[in-house]
């Protein structure tokens, strides 16, 4: 008797995916972020090494562990000081509704933290609920102003992301509504593609004026961010600090996105472990680790993730797909719409169609209604605070008194890959692979 077996290489996703675009003639298309079951390196690989004899703990309720984050200290007149490390990352209106934005804002503002535009140019009301505002301005120039710029704490000239570096972002014509046509002078109902890069710049010395251009026009009071999709992270994090970037933002594979071609998800980029790492050595190969401050994002999680990455060099970290999450994304709400859309909670990546059933990536008026600003600004402040607390009890378990304290000989590593990528002995030896 024939046993049945599937190929190991050909497996039910890939044939039916083969099969699409042998039907269409189109490749695949999607929101959210990297959703194969691939091994590589992660956070996960790396364990902290709390005090026992060699260092003393600090008392939780008794002793302080500082969260005090300040960017932009190398030029801008005006560094941003945040109560915690963990920040909200540009996620454009258009791409997230009305009561998503507004909801991120508020959320961030409550707990100390900052917000960032997106694509597609500063909403209003995102300002107003705003504590920090950093102000995206990306290739494709959508809703720029120069007035909303001179009213943000920041700026952030977007080079690429994570999800999909080396492309431009996506704005299907589902989401394209008479305002977001408006705020981005574009026709209405139809598919917005970005360009993959800036139309003014050529190279990285053309990136030194844009950076000039951006500084006059907000007086030198604000600091400037560079934001790169990290693929040759240790060459492109020299090459804008060399552009005068007060802060650089490397965003990892594991990143998301509200809409992006589904091959950028999968096979492009370096995860965001390997990414931290690179990005401090270049700093450090520079002499400008410590002036220039780093922000770390891609995949982030929880407390965790993020001390283990302050723990490896960043002087902060960005969540978006978690603050989606904390919003209620792919929460099990409505389950006929998941239903209608072919997915279903905890397994939904329909971001770029506009039909988000619990009314965070949609501009569906009826679909937006279901995320009430209020109760959703209340979940981000508590996952930011929940958060922070984490990264506290780490820092506090390592005898630190200032998160941004932890270093990489407060962890080891759990598999020969973590060791060799972040230079810490593996676990149980006291040997560095790779070297």
């Amino acid at each position: 008797m024939a046993h049945l077996q599937q190929s190991a290489i050909f497996t039910p996703g890939v044939v039916e995916s083969i099969q699409h675009k042998a039907q269409t003639g189109l490749y695949e298309m999607r929101g959210f972020g990297t959703l194969r079951q691939r091994r590589w390196a992660t956070f996960d690989d790396l364990t902290f090494l709390p005090c026992s004899l060699t260092r003393i703990p600090l008392e939780g309720y008794r002793e302080k562990c500082s969260t005090k984050t300040l960017l932009g200290t190398r030029y801008a007149k005006k560094p941003i000081e945040l109560d915690i490390p963990v920040m909200i990352t540009g996620m454009s209106w258009g791409a997230l509704s009305y009561n998503a934005k507004v909801a991120l804002a508020k959320g961030a503002a409550a707990a100390g933290s900052s917000n960032t535009t997106g694509d597609g140019g500063m909403l209003q009301a995102e300002r107003e609920n705003s504590r920090t505002l950093i102000y995206e301005v990306l290739p494709s120039r959508y809703g720029i102003n120069i007035h909303h710029m001179r009213m943000a704490d920041a700026i952030e000239l977007t080079i690429g992301q994570g999800a999909k570096p080396g492309t431009g972002g996506l704005l299907l014509g589902s989401k394209v509504s008479n305002r977001i046509a408006e705020q981005r002078d574009l026709p209405i109902g139809v598919d917005q593609r970005s360009p993959a890069r800036h139309p003014d710049m050529l190279g990285p010395d053309d990136m030194i004026i844009k950076v000039e251009e951006l500084r006059e026009a907000t007086d030198w009071q604000v600091p400037i961010f560079i934001k790169i999709g990290a693929s040759r992270v240790f060459d492109d994090v020299k090459l804008a600090a060399k552009a005068g970037a007060d802060v650089i933002v490397v965003d990892g594979m594991e990143g998301g996105t509200g809409a992006s071609p589904s091959i950028f998800q999968e096979h492009t980029g370096i995860p965001t472990l390997g990414a931290v790492c690179e990005a401090r050595l270049a700093l450090e190969d520079c002499g400008l680790y410590g002036e220039v401050q780093l922000i770390i994002a891609g995949g982030i999680r929880d407390g965790v993730d993020a001390a283990k990455a302050i723990a490896l060099g960043a002087d902060a970290v960005y969540i978006g797909t978690a603050a989606l999450i904390g919003l209620n994304c792919n929460k099990p709400l409505y389950l006929e719409d998941y239903e209608a859309l072919g997915t279903a909670p905890y397994a939904c990546h329909h971001c770029h169609t506009g039909r988000c059933p619990v009314g965070i990536t949609t501009q569906d008026p009826e679909l937006m209604q279901r995320l009430d600003i209020d109760a959703g600004a209340e979940r981000i402040q508590n996952l930011l605070h929940a958060m922070t607390l984490e990264i506290q009890m780490l820092a506090r378990s390592c005898g630190k008194s200032d998160v941004h304290h932890l270093e990489p000989e407060d962890m080891a590593a759990l598999t020969m890959e973590a060791s060799a990528i972040c230079g810490i002995p593996l676990a149980g030896t006291r040997k560095v692979f790779g070297r």
